[in-house]
């Protein structure tokens, strides 16, 4: 009988060879990650007047006849612009069996440009979800909120994890691993998952985050290292463990925690509860086996939290309780772990921005 919990590398190998996810041109082996697979952008975008879901007996196809404005060829470059929602279909096609599902996130280096990235499919009535036994396509809606960005065919901007069944753990069961193989230092605050706070008292100097800058040249998503942080980002120090929280303004800021995910689970960040502030931690959500696991290369790793303040200025305290990591077990235990057998650009990270910028 097969296992539930989500599917590891080696079942989305499988997966591929029988025709259950197709691409073209074909699927590179670097896109299968220890608990996912990256998603590759096509060669057109549409340009949308407004975010939508297909619907039942809709597909994306004909939702874009109604919102289309034009079109974009991306195959020599094209800058997606701020504040602006695009829709590109992906390379990937699905042509899911009974009993598997999967859930689209957006990768950790877009989340950290502030791309509201998000997967829609045929007869979509969420965001990011994908139901069991789905046949067909899939789209990228794609809105930079502070940056503009230069994409290309083939760029990966989100990743999708696939399920068979549900295997979130329980608080019991939680509590449970943490006590066998501590998945935070300390005392874990486990209701709905497992408890993050931030930090703003760091243990050298003041520097406790950045704040995207409003007005700021565009960033190809193809350089790696190129860019100086200074001239998209504005350094937010604390001496006395808060910040203010401007409302509409993005922040990268760091858990307190350092956080481990072992090598038979996977988690995803969540918001923690719309009552402790008016703002949102969550944008690039997928946690893969081995992060921070120390066989793994890493000894726990912070988790870099993506914060948009939302209707009134909010002060955030160090300490505070602003996510939630809901942990998952793994149908297997992958071939592969997250910094071992890949390349893993946020093993043992702090406070870090995206990989496009110049580490000082």
């Amino acid at each position: 009988m097969s296992r539930i919990g989500v599917l590891p590398a080696q079942t989305l190998r499988a997966m591929i060879a029988r025709g259950e996810i197709t691409a073209q041109p074909d699927i590179d082996e670097s896109q299968i990650q220890p608990a996912s697979l990256d998603l590759r952008l096509g060669s057109r975008a549409f340009r949308v007047r407004a975010s939508f879901l297909a619907g039942k007996g809709h597909s994306v196809a004909q939702r874009l006849a109604d919102v289309e404005m034009h079109q974009m060829d991306l195959r020599d470059g094209a800058v997606l612009e701020k504040g602006c929602v695009y829709v590109v279909p992906l390379m990937e096609r699905l042509a899911l069996p009974v009993g598997i599902q999967a859930v689209a996130n957006a990768k950790s280096s877009t989340g950290r440009l502030d791309l509201l990235t998000r997967v829609i499919t045929d007869d979509g009535t969420e965001f990011d979800r994908v139901p069991e036994g789905y046949h067909g396509p899939l789209y990228a809606e794609i809105c930079p909120r502070s940056f503009s960005v230069l994409v290309r065919p083939g760029m990966r901007l989100n990743q999708i994890r696939f399920r068979r069944g549900q295997a979130v753990l329980a608080d019991t069961e939680l509590a449970a691993l943490h006590a066998a193989q501590t998945l935070v230092p300390g005392d874990p605050m486990i209701s709905e998952g497992l408890g993050f706070s931030v930090d703003l008292r760091p243990d050298a100097g003041t520097l406790v985050g950045y704040r995207a800058k409003p007005h700021t040249g565009v960033i190809d998503l193809d350089r790696i290292g190129a860019y100086a942080a200074a001239d998209f980002w504005e350094e937010l120090h604390s001496a006395e463990g808060r910040i203010i929280l401007d409302p509409g303004a993005f922040y990268i800021l760091v858990s307190r925690e350092s956080v481990h995910i072992p090598p038979d689970y996977a988690a995803e960040m969540a918001p923690y509860l719309a009552m402790v502030g008016e703002f949102r931690v969550h944008y690039a959500g997928f946690f893969d086996p081995g992060f921070g696991h120390a066989p793994a290369g890493g000894a726990g790793a912070r988790g870099v939290l993506e914060v948009r303040c939302h209707e009134a200025p909010f002060v955030l305290e160090h300490g505070q309780i602003v996510g939630r990591l809901v942990y998952e077990r793994m149908a297997e235990r992958p071939e592969q772990l997250y910094g071992r057998e890949i390349a893993s650009n946020y093993q043992g990270q702090g406070l870090k921005l995206s990989k496009h910028f110049k580490v000082v």
